[in-house]
């Protein structure tokens, strides 16, 4: 847990101290304070709920049900489909007091332009499955609860009801003296602790899904739509990086290529000793090194190697180029989308630049395997570790342009090393 993330119940349950720490009792009050929220939805539901059970038990011994009780269903269910938006203000507005008894994170809350939004909202409508929960299941629980609490009291105090003059029954067994419930009070004693943990899950249980279901940051429409326009950009950036390539390797590269031929050929027809060869000869140099150049960005555009050998086979010819013997294992099975082989092939480079650069390392391996509609990559070094991409290796960079794809970049590397980066992308059919 990061130290700006406030301790809720859920992890405060996880700590050794836990039983003797504040949160026990905090954990209580939230379950008190349910409770009269919780019978109150109940009793409504109940309203409608008895009838209903009514004409299943009818139903199952083949008696016919009456008129009246099948217009009363269905009045009764949609004056509770359409009160229960409304209701439902109420009943997360006391959940929004209550949560920070077990969990004092920031909640956000939607807002809702008017009462038409109530009904077409996604979270208006969570909102409601949060009444429901706390008028259906929560009820349940806490019964579950409520009887395990009391039969544990009941082993606890098993001595003092075993002084009467009737025997006690104690879970399965009938007890005569005081003497022969002392085991079970032990027992019941023993078993306080594990109620209390109890008690503290179901409030945690209850805490996280009344917070998924009443945070307005959960409403995922606006985050979808991100994702779409991210999608759509980088198909946008895919076509237009294409295009740049197509121009440069057929247009700028071939004129370019002629140019130094040119030149070359022109140096063979002037003299050495005339006063052109010399910014002739500059002039030919040049253009070659333009060349070079030009070849360097198409390759940084797409690499022609991995058009042409597949990422597998690129792979290979980085792992071949490199300073340090890596070994490539690949079991890809099928064909990937052209953004993803491009985007493992720039991990694979710059992990692989980074291991030489910063790493120390002997060897290194790389993974590439494809399986469940994604893809993941593997490079692995036995250099010094202790990788941190506030350092600025590359590292920050890489993790961007996997997010580009949604995709998920993860980093294991302790000091002393191993260094593992991991990259899962997702490959859509």
């Amino acid at each position: 847990m990061t130290p700006d993330v406030p301790l809720h119940l859920a992890t405060a349950l996880r700590r050794r101290g836990y039983l003797i720490s504040p949160w026990p009792w905090r954990a209580l009050a939230y379950l008190a304070t349910t409770v009269p929220v919780a019978g109150l939805l109940s009793i409504g539901l109940l309203v409608v709920g008895a009838p209903l059970l009514a004409v299943v038990n009818a139903a199952r011994q083949g008696s016919p049900v009456e008129l009246p009780i099948v217009v009363f269903l269905t009045v009764g269910a949609l004056l509770t489909l359409a009160l229960a938006p409304v209701v439902s203000i109420a009943v997360a507005a006391v959940e929004r007091v209550r949560l920070p008894l077990v969990d004092p994170r920031p909640l956000h809350r939607q807002r809702f332009a008017g009462l038409t939004e109530r009904y077409t909202s996604a979270g208006a409508w969570r909102e409601v499955g949060h009444t429901f929960l706390l008028g259906g299941l929560v009820p349940l629980a806490y019964w579950l609860l409520f009887l395990i609490a009391l039969l544990d009291l009941t082993l606890i105090a098993s001595p003092w009801l075993a002084g009467d003059a009737d025997s006690v029954i104690v879970v399965w067994t009938t007890i005569d003296t005081a003497r022969q419930a002392i085991p079970y009070a032990v027992l019941g004693v023993l078993g306080v602790p594990a109620l209390v943990y109890l008690a503290g899950l179901l409030a945690a249980g209850q805490a996280t899904v009344a917070r998924r279901l009443l945070d307005g940051s959960a409403d995922s429409t606006a985050l979808r739509e991100v994702a779409r326009s991210r999608a759509r950009l980088v198909d946008a950036y895919e076509a237009e990086r294409r295009r740049i390539e197509r121009d440069v390797h057929d247009g700028a590269q071939p004129r370019l290529t002629s140019l130094t031929l040119q030149l070359g050929l022109a140096r063979l027809d002037v003299p050495d000793d005339s006063p052109a060869a010399r910014p002739l000869a500059v002039a030919h140099e040049q253009a070659k090194g333009l060349m070079v150049t030009l070849r360097q960005i198409v390759q940084g555009i797409r690499p022609q190697h991995l058009t042409e050998l597949g990422l597998a086979g690129a792979v290979r010819e980085l792992a071949g180029a490199a300073t340090i013997p890596v070994d490539v294992h690949a079991d890809l099975g099928r064909a990937l989308p052209e953004v993803v082989e491009t985007t493992a092939y720039f991990v694979v480079s710059e992990s692989l630049g980074n291991v030489a650069r910063h790493a120390g390392a002997t060897r290194a391996e790389v993974r590439l395997t494809g399986a469940a509609g994604r893809l993941v990559v593997e490079i692995e070094d036995d250099g010094c570790g202790d990788a941190d991409p506030a350092r600025g290796s590359g590292l920050t960079g890489l993790a961007d342009r996997v997010a580009a794809v949604d995709g998920r970049l993860l980093l294991s590397s302790p000091a002393g090393g191993p260094t593992l980066v991991r990259v899962e992308l997702p490959c859509p059919r």
